[in-house]
């Protein structure tokens, strides 16, 4: 990144080969696996991280500055679709009933379904924190919260995981 900031096109164009894959995986994720809706926002995180290239501090984490811009452009995409979208919230706690024997597939894809289903708040911290493995002074500076505020949301956000897959245990 230090070469880029310095007008580098060819070690940007290495950043994007490093880090588009993973960064359009994260908004996958997060933008209710809509692939075209990631690759755009993937692109529009690299458009702005192009534009704000002179504004880089060496010593300052890369990953980090990028997943910031990432978890911005999530942030206000979903604020945006919390005004076009009337007030429904999704019942989390409903346990859907799950036939006794149930193999490894089974287990994630409801993994995935409770994932899908977490409160936004919660669902984007862990996804920073488990899927992107960023640490929790990471993941407060990305998103401006004190690191106290961070692991109580990954708390529970894993009490609600647990919670939702109750049924599973033992099994």
């Amino acid at each position: 990144m230090q070469r880029a900031s310095r007008g580098s096109n060819r070690a940007f164009e290495e950043l994007y080969n490093r880090y588009a894959r993973r960064l359009q995986g994260f908004f996958v994720r997060r933008l209710g696996d809509d692939a075209d809706l990631a690759a755009d926002f993937m692109h529009d995180t690299f458009l702005r991280l192009y534009a704000a290239r002179e504004t880089y501090h060496e010593g300052r984490s890369f990953r980090a500055w990028l997943y910031t811009i990432a978890y911005n452009l999530c942030r206000n995409h979903h604020r945006n679709q919390l005004m076009l979208v009337s007030d429904e919230g999704v019942d989390i706690t409903d346990e859907a009933s799950v036939e006794v024997e149930m193999d490894m597939k089974d287990l994630r894809d409801a993994l995935r379904e409770v994932l899908r289903k977490l409160p936004e708040p919660y669902a984007m911290l862990f996804s920073l924190h488990y899927e992107e493995e960023l640490t929790i002074p990471q993941i407060a500076q990305i998103t401006g919260l004190p690191e106290g505020t961070v692991k109580s949301r990954l708390h529970k956000a894993m009490n609600i995981i647990k919670q939702n897959l109750k049924q599973y245990e033992n099994r």
